[in-house]
């Protein structure tokens, strides 16, 4: 097996990372934008009634507090300093050790996310990824566009976007070792299982968890996630 690759929201971390990620931003750079608030909140409602898919909703979460545009220089410092404030408070240390039983091991590591690209390659660096696959950004020149710039990297599209990866990187086919805490994440771990390598529920939701039992895959609990009734990716 010659690769490891991690889910991060509630897999890596205790909680999800986007909505801390807007707070943490309009505290930083742009207080009076908390006001928007009730905005974001009528915008979370819509998902979890299925009224709006979740790309839009990122979307709409990135409009109120972060605005339409942001140049690179301002957010490389801002996802800096979330990342060290995400590696201090809200990491479980039973992945970071699985991350370096991987690492000694000669195990390329892949960090395979829905969480924002423009963000999570900090976090990702600091654990020592030698990859990230996450929903990717539109950039205007250095300014990031609240749009995305491509699929949220979600259930079926984050097994795409790996294995797009996978043959990028002349690795199509090759064995990897897949670990998620939630059962959105079934087609990838299918696709490890398949591969020869491993499926690993980490962490795992409670309908994770029945399936896991029921193929068979190894169970690992690193700590209880923090849950939201709105952050299901």
């Amino acid at each position: 097996m010659q690769i490891a690759i991690y889910d991060m929201d509630r897999t890596i971390t205790r909680s999800g990372t986007w909505t801390p990620w807007l707070l943490f931003w309009a505290r930083r750079e742009a207080p009076w934008r908390l006001l928007l608030a009730p905005l974001l909140l009528l915008a979370l409602a819509a998902y979890a009634l299925k009224q709006i898919p979740r790309a839009r909703l990122k979307e709409i979460g990135h409009r109120l507090f972060m605005g339409r545009r942001v140049s690179r220089q301002r957010l490389v410092a801002a996802a800096d300093a979330f990342a060290d404030a995400t590696i201090r408070d809200n990491v479980f240390a039973g992945a970071l050790a699985q991350i370096a039983a991987d690492r000694a091991a000669g195990l390329k590591l892949v960090l395979a996310t829905a969480s924002n690209e423009y963000y999570v390659g900090a976090i990702a660096a600091r654990l020592g990824f030698d990859a990230t696959i996450a929903t990717a950004s539109r950039w205007t020149e250095d300014r990031l566009h609240h749009r995305l710039g491509g699929e949220n990297a979600y259930g079926d599209a984050k097994r795409v976007l790996v294995a797009a990866w996978m043959s990028r990187h002349d690795l199509a086919g090759a064995a990897f070792r897949f670990y998620s805490d939630h059962v959105s994440d079934a087609p990838l771990f299918e696709a490890a299982a398949a591969s020869g390598g491993e499926a690993v529920a980490a962490n795992p939701s409670a309908a994770l968890r029945q399936l896991a039992t029921a193929r068979g895959w190894r169970i690992v609990d690193w700590g209880v996630p923090k849950h939201s009734i709105f952050e299901r990716a």
